[in-house]
């Protein structure tokens, strides 16, 4: 069966490791998600991630991240932006979450940015998730 939004899938699964507080979790790799994955490192969301190589199409490792109480770092994690319906945002558009405690992550033409560094680069794209 085909996934028809496998980044919804991989937040999906970031969301429910988190609730029941597994240390890390498998999903199947592609290039966005690796640059998602590497944007939730840098604002510290998730302790790290990897590429594990198979002979299909691989999979990526996320090690969650959690604090003094053992609850998990991420409270919430939304996608914004799916297939049927994309939403793209211009460079004065770029939304905050939370009123600057949480991020928004976007696709741009400089690659995958948070909402502080596509704000730094003025320019827009398409809104893939929120996160706080």
């Amino acid at each position: 069966m085909s996934m028809t939004d496998p980044m919804a899938d991989m937040l999906t699964r970031i969301r429910n490791a988190g609730m029941a507080k597994h240390a890390k979790l498998d999903v199947p790799s592609s290039n966005l998600k690796v640059a998602v994955a590497n944007v939730l490192k840098e604002l510290g969301y998730i302790k790290n991630f990897k590429t594990i190589s198979d002979n299909k199409q691989g999979v990526l490792r996320i090690y969650l991240k959690y604090d003094d109480n053992q609850l998990p770092v991420i409270h919430e994690i939304k996608r914004v932006s799916t297939p049927g319906r994309r939403i793209y945002v211009g460079k004065d558009d770029v939304p905050r979450v939370k009123n600057g405690f949480g991020c928004s992550i976007l696709s741009t033409s400089k690659g995958v940015l948070d909402d502080v560094a596509a704000r730094k680069e003025q320019i827009g794209g398409e809104v893939i998730c929120t996160v706080w």
